[in-house]
């Protein structure tokens, strides 16, 4: 069953939420000293050890040259180090450094408060249905990539 748009305002209300998030936690973060995108670098890095710039480039969705220099500041503050790629001696592999598991632990911990801040009020039944909802939406909009590669005769 297809469900028309009651209220044109939903993709405006989940840029802002996630905007809303963004602000809070990056205010609860500042102590760190790190830019938005260093620290989803470190989160993507801790999540995928191991993964190259390109790689990482790919789950943050940024350009791999601005990625690279994301990675050159967190290598001088200690927080990642590039390993040699034992099957391709062009590729580095990204590895967070103990200093930056300590960090990124202590980002979690933020997150972890600013998520039950977040929810406050909200019956958890509700929010079961609201993830269920979100991954169904995320799965129809992969599931659009697949179809727009199949329009363009790519695998």
């Amino acid at each position: 069953m297809m469900i028309k748009a009651i209220d044109s305002t939903f993709a405006y209300l989940m840029q802002d939420v996630t905007r809303q998030l963004r602000k809070h936690f990056d205010r609860r973060a500042t102590k760190f000293a790190l830019t938005r995108a260093q620290w989803r670098a470190l989160k993507t890095i801790r999540r995928n050890e191991g993964l190259s710039q390109t790689e990482l480039a790919d789950y943050l969705d940024m350009e791999p040259i601005p990625v690279g220099r994301v990675i050159d500041r967190l290598e001088k503050t200690g927080y990642v180090e590039r390993r040699a790629d034992p099957g391709d001696r062009r590729r580095w592999r990204l590895h967070l450094t103990p200093k930056a598991h300590a960090i990124v632990a202590e980002m979690e911990v933020i997150a972890s408060g600013l998520r039950d801040d977040a929810l406050r009020g909200v019956r958890r039944e509700d929010f079961e249905t609201l993830l269920r909802v979100l991954a169904q939406l995320k799965d129809n909009l992969v599931a659009l990539d697949g179809a727009t590669n199949e329009e363009k005769g790519t695998p």
